[in-house]
């Protein structure tokens, strides 16, 4: 504690204020960020966390108030003067350039002098020697080009890129969102290798779990305001949820259990490459939850139920009829939902408006010959939009320029238009914020209630046990274990998760 309060502020933000046009961004907003200590900047979706960060970069300009770097003041006027100052912001959406290297990815910054005249072998191998000392070179390969990269590896050449430059300051928006058990296990490691070489690091994530597992102290946002300051060790979930959106934890969750109805979709020993003998069923008006960890085969199993991968043996049967799904299509015309776990390369089209991606699963309703009912179309949207409380200027809105939390309420719209008998959920709240977290889980609960079945996975177990009636447990591609609410803990469902061999 002591250690804690005595550390050297390295940044400084103090009275910050931002407003575009009418719209108050930040009021009056301070933060510090010490040497060798972590900084978790937390608050809902339009708290205001990005604006502060593009602040503290010089990516925008403050209404009001100052920045101080060593206990002197600076001014930013644009993101390369504070790299060159030893600040650097690791972005939640990474830029790579899609035709070069990673190698030429990492060190962009530093080629961008030297036109095309640099030993690209010695380039490679420099980046491999950098890679190996940050811990992530079993991750990705430094000759491996822009285009081919995964999510994870995109992060992963995204914050190779500050380290490379040897910054004092550095701050890490959402570093995980795209990232699995085993690449957040290495930045874990290596954020608290930083902070015990003198780093400052400020750390924005929704995860409360990352947060006390690496922070020291907690700076919470609301509505661009500053709530407040805590010793992480000085609180607990349950109050940062208060000072986040004004109420408890545990009123997010409010699922009263109704009466299952028929049987919607039933899975008889169901193989393919990923998952094996899978058996399940889901009633009307019943939530079932699917757990396991990363590589269980949940995401698998839900692309397997909607067509996405094939069945080699074993039967789907919707209410009670067998059937087969050749395509996603076929089980959308068969009454099913989905929404996927990467929504904006697999849902959304994000350079389309809210209403066009809310409509696009009743195109053929909405439309006359080639053209679309369009005063039809705009009610749809505008319905759901209300309905949901979808936080948008307008229907015409770019679904891209949408919060995380408002995107995924924007599939889930598009699903609810189409009066589904199954709704399969893969990640429903992953990157949202607590607040459209409990929006979320209200419409769950209201959907179960009018008689829908809903299949929904999710790697927060505290998620789990609050919206499913019953709970399957996954590992190694199978079903390992199922148990109902009532039974459920988080320490029941991992024993199951992390068995070697399947439990008969």
């Amino acid at each position: 504690m002591e250690k804690l309060m005595s550390a050297k502020v390295m940044l400084a933000a103090r009275g910050i204020s931002k407003n575009f046009g009418a719209v108050r961004a930040l009021h009056d907003v301070d933060l510090e960020l010490r040497a060798g200590e972590v900084t978790a900047i937390m608050g809902e979706n339009g708290a205001g966390k990005s604006t502060l960060l593009k602040i503290l970069t010089g990516d925008y300009q403050p209404d009001t108030g100052s920045l101080e770097l060593h206990g002197s003041p600076v001014h930013f006027t644009d993101p390369r003067h504070s790299r060159l100052a030893g600040l650097r912001v690791i972005a939640q959406e990474p830029e790579v350039i899609q035709w070069v290297s990673v190698a030429e990815n990492i060190y962009v910054g530093a080629l961008s002098g030297r036109g095309v005249l640099y030993d690209r072998k010695s380039l490679v191998a420099q980046a491999w020697l950098d890679l190996k000392k940050f811990g992530f070179h079993q991750l990705i390969r430094p000759e491996a080009l822009g285009s081919s990269l995964s999510p994870a590896q995109r992060q992963i050449v995204e914050i190779m890129r500050a380290l490379v430059d040897k910054p004092t300051v550095i701050c890490f928006d959402e570093p995980t969102s795209s990232l699995g058990e085993d690449e957040s296990a290495i930045l874990f490691t290596l954020i608290k290798r930083l902070r015990e070489e003198g780093v400052a690091i400020g750390y924005v994530s929704h995860r409360m779990q990352e947060i006390f597992t690496l922070a020291d102290r907690i700076t919470v946002l609301r509505d661009g305001g500053l709530v407040g300051t805590k010793l992480t060790a000085d609180t607990d979930h349950n109050e940062l949820v208060r000072m986040m959106v004004g109420r408890d934890l545990s009123q997010f969750f409010h699922r009263e259990t109704v009466e299952p109805g028929e049987t919607i979709i039933e899975l008889r020993g169901v193989t393919n490459s990923e998952v094996t003998d899978i058996d399940l069923t889901v009633r009307a008006g019943e939530v079932v939850g699917i757990a396991g960890l990363v590589g269980a085969g949940r995401s698998e199993l839900m692309k397997t139920i909607v067509g996405d991968l094939q069945v080699d043996s074993g039967q789907i049967f919707i209410a009670g009829h067998a059937v087969t799904f050749n395509s996603p299509a076929d089980s959308v015309a068969a009454g099913i939902g989905f929404a996927p776990e990467e929504r904006k390369a697999e849902a959304l089209i994000l350079q389309r408006t809210v209403r066009d991606n809310i409509s696009l699963a009743r195109l053929k309703q909405l439309s006359r010959w080639i053209f679309v009912k369009a005063r039809e179309d705009r009610e749809l949207a505008d319905s759901y939009i209300t309905r949901l409380r979808i936080r948008t200027p307008s229907s015409e809105q770019l679904v891209g320029k949408l919060s995380g939390g408002n995107q995924q309420k924007v599939v889930l719209a598009r699903w609810l238009a189409t009066s589904p008998r199954l709704l399969v959920l893969d990640e429903p709240t992953r990157g949202v914020d607590v607040g459209a977290k409990a929006e979320i889980y209200a419409i769950i609960d209201e959907l179960a209630h009018s008689g829908v079945a809903v299949l929904v996975v999710s790697s927060e177990l505290p998620e789990v046990l609050g919206l499913a009636d019953r709970i399957l447990v996954m590992a190694g591609g199978r079903i390992v274990g199922q148990m109902s609410r009532h039974e459920a803990t988080e320490e029941s469902i991992l024993a199951l998760a992390m068995e070697e061999t399947v439990v008969e």
